[in-house]
């Protein structure tokens, strides 16, 4: 039986912080295929102790850390240009 963690790996969620620590530009493809663009902000945690990324596209929106497949760094000159989750 595998059950699953609701947490990323320490070393993808390093690069989720580096993101927003500088503030960087993202494109994010998520696990159902949507595909969502915006500055990223900050992590925080939901009521339900899900880890959330916190974006910014002219509104805040909130995105499951366990729901991403992709982020991809649209900023130029990054410390890292992509990861897959």
């Amino acid at each position: 039986m595998i059950v699953e963690k609701n947490v990323i790996a320490c070393e993808l969620h390093d690069y989720v912080e580096v993101a927003c620590m500088y503030g960087y530009q993202l494109k994010l493809t998520l696990k159902d295929g949507q595909i969502m663009e915006g500055k990223a902000v900050d992590i925080t945690q939901s009521a339900d102790q899900r880890e959330m990324l916190i974006i910014d596209n002219g509104e805040q929106q909130h995105i499951d850390l366990m729901a991403l497949s992709r982020m991809q760094v649209l900023t130029p000159n990054a410390k890292f240009v992509e990861v897959v989750f």
